[in-house]
C-alpha cells in the first residue's frame, strides 16, 4: 500500500485512482450498521465516537478531490462535482452515525432514513462523473459498503452485482478504461470481504441471540420445575391433612384445630418457596427437607426412617439431595400406598425406599414433571440418577437413587 501511495504521488490521474479504492475495506469495516450499540448510546463509546472511523478512512477521497482540481469540464460542471463531494461526505458520515445508532443494517431493518441517505449517496455519485470522469469509480466501495453493513442482505447483492457490473463496462468499454482495472479487482475484493464479513455479523448475532433465548428457556424450565416441585408437595400434604380433619372435626377437635394450624403454616410455606424461587434462593437445607418429609409422612401415616448422618453429602450434593428427597416425598404420598419409607444417605449416595405398590415397567421412562425434574437436577449436580419399581410377591416398592 505504501508502494502504491509513492506511485500516486508521481501519477495522480491513474494511480492515485487505485489508492482511492484500496481506502475501501477500511470504510466497509466502518459502515453503517457494523458496530451497534448495545448499551444506552450516551454511555458507550463507540456510539459516541466512532464516528470518526468514518471520517479517517474518507481521508481517500482526496483523489476525486485531485481530479476536480485538474478537471477540465466546464465550470458549472466542476461546481457540481464539489457540491457532489461535500454532500456525499456529509451523508456518508451522517449515515454511519445513525446505522450505529439503530439506524439498521446488518439483520436489523433499516429506518426510512437510511434508504434516503443510501440513495442520495448514489446521486452525489453519478453527477459527479462529468467532472471526474472514471475518478468517481472510488465512490463506489463506499456505496458498496453503506449498502452491505446499512441496509438488507438483498441490497447488498444488489450493489455489489451492480457495482461490479458499471466498473467493468468501465474499464472494458470506455477509452482508456484499462487503466482502472486494478480498481474493478479491488471491488471485486471487496465485494468478497464484505459478503463474508457481513455473513459472520449475522450469523455471530443469531447466534447469541439464540444463546439468550435458550438461556432463557432454560431458566423458565428451572423456575417451572422448582414452582412445580415445591406447589405439588405442598398441595399433596395440604389434601392429605385436610381429609384427615374432616375426619376429625366430630371425633377429635382439638387435633383438627392442629392440623388446620398445619395447613396454614404449609400454606405460608409454599407462598414463601415459590417467592425464593422467583428470586432465585431456591436452596432449602438437607436437614429442613428431612424434617419436613417426616411431618408430611406421618400424616398419610407413614413412617419415615433415616439411615446415616446428613454430613455424609457435601453441601452442594445435599442440596440436590433434598429437592429430590421433596419430589421422592411427594410420589410415595401421591402414589405409593406404603407404610414406610426408607432414606439412605451415605457420602455420594442418596436413596429413597418406600414399601408400597411400586412403579408399573417402563413409567420411569415416560417420566411425568416430576421425575424428568429430578433427573434434570441430578444432571445438573453432576449426578447420576436411577428410578425403578418393584413388584414382586415377597416385596414392592419403588426405589429412588442418586449417585455422585
Amino acid at each position: 500500500m505504501m508502494q502504491d501511495s509513492k506511485r500516486a504521488s508521481s501519477d495522480a490521474s491513474g494511480d492515485a485512482r487505485r489508492l482511492a479504492a484500496l481506502g475501501a475495506p477500511p470504510a466497509a469495516w466502518s459502515a453503517p450498521g457494523a458496530r451497534a450499540p448495545r448499551g444506552p448510546v450516551g454511555k458507550d463509546p463507540w456510539a459516541r465516537f466512532g464516528w470518526l472511523m468514518a471520517v479517517i478512512w474518507l481521508v481517500f477521497l482526496v483523489y476525486p478531490v485531485l481530479s476536480l482540481l485538474r478537471s477540465e469540464a466546464p465550470p458549472p460542471w466542476i461546481v457540481v462535482g464539489w457540491i457532489a463531494l461535500i454532500a456525499f461526505v456529509l451523508l456518508y458520515v451522517t449515515g454511519f452515525v445513525h446505522g450505529m445508532r439503530g439506524g439498521g443494517g446488518l439483520g436489523r431493518p433499516p429506518s426510512v432514513r437510511q434508504w434516503v441517505t443510501f440513495a442520495l449517496l448514489i446521486v452525489c455519485a453519478l453527477i459527479s462523473v462529468p467532472a471526474e470522469g472514471g475518478s468517481a469509480l472510488s465512490f463506489l466501495p463506499f456505496i458498496m459498503s453503506f449498502a452491505s453493513y446499512g441496509l438488507t442482505r438483498v441490497w447488498h447483492w444488489i450493489t455489489t452485482v451492480a457495482a461490479l457490473t458499471f466498473a467493468a463496462l468501465c474499464v472494458f468499454l470506455l477509452p482508456g478504461g484499462l487503466s482502472y482495472l486494478s480498481v474493478l479487482a479491488i471491488i471485486g475484493l471487496l465485494g468478497v470481504v464484505n459478503t463474508v464479513s457481513t455473513w459472520l455479523i449475522i450469523r455471530s448475532g443469531e447466534a447469541e441471540q439464540l444463546g439468550l433465548e435458550l438461556a432463557t428457556s432454560e431458566g423458565r424450565e428451572a423456575v417451572a420445575r422448582d414452582v412445580h416441585d415445591l406447589i405439588g408437595h405442598s398441595l399433596t400434604v395440604v389434601g392429605l391433612k385436610a381429609q384427615l380433619v374432616r375426619r376429625l372435626m366430630d371425633s377429635d377437635p382439638e387435633r383438627a384445630k392442629a392440623e388446620l394450624a398445619d395447613i396454614e403454616r404449609l400454606t405460608a410455606e409454599a407462598l414463601a418457596g415459590v417467592r425464593s424461587s422467583v428470586s432465585g434462593a431456591r436452596a432449602a437445607t438437607l436437614v429442613e427437607q428431612l424434617a419436613s418429609s417426616r411431618d408430611s409422612l406421618r400424616a398419610a401415616d407413614i413412617e419415615l426412617r433415616v439411615d446415616g448422618e446428613v454430613d455424609a453429602l457435601s453441601p452442594v450434593q445435599a442440596i440436590t439431595a433434598s429437592w429430590i428427597l421433596r419430589e421422592a416425598t411427594t410420589n410415595a404420598l401421591r402414589h405409593s400406598r406404603a407404610r414406610m419409607v426408607r432414606v439412605l444417605l451415605a457420602p455420594g449416595r442418596l436413596v429413597v425406599d418406600d414399601d408400597g405398590v411400586g412403579m408399573p415397567e417402563g413409567a420411569g421412562e415416560g417420566a411425568g414433571n416430576g421425575i424428568r425434574g429430578m433427573r434434570e437436577r441430578a444432571a445438573a449436580a453432576g449426578a447420576g440418577f436411577a428410578i425403578a419399581g418393584v413388584r414382586a410377591p415377597e416385596r414392592s416398592g419403588t426405589r429412588v437413587e442418586v449417585t455422585w
